[in-house]
């Protein structure tokens, strides 16, 4: 099966995911594009998984705000 994506969307992705905190990005990309569990997330970056679980939730709430164009806030940049 040929997956075939919108080159404008992922364009938009890829600055949406540039636009997250480092630790965010970095919880994120090691997930989604590593597949590490959050458990080996946590050992990797000496955090608590509790932590890596909200910076993750914290991630996809504005990534999929973004993807839906919507800007975020001045606050929402930084939480």
């Amino acid at each position: 099966m040929s997956h075939t994506h919108d080159p404008e969307e992922l364009r938009r992705l890829e600055q949406a995911v540039r636009n997250l905190p480092k630790l965010q990005r970095e919880v994120f990309l090691a997930h989604r594009l590593d597949d590490l569990s959050y458990g080996k997330s946590a050992c990797l970056t000496g955090l608590a998984v509790p932590y890596v679980e909200q910076q993750m939730a914290k991630a996809i709430y504005k990534l999929a705000k973004q993807m839906d164009g919507q800007p975020l806030r001045w606050w929402e940049r930084w939480f």
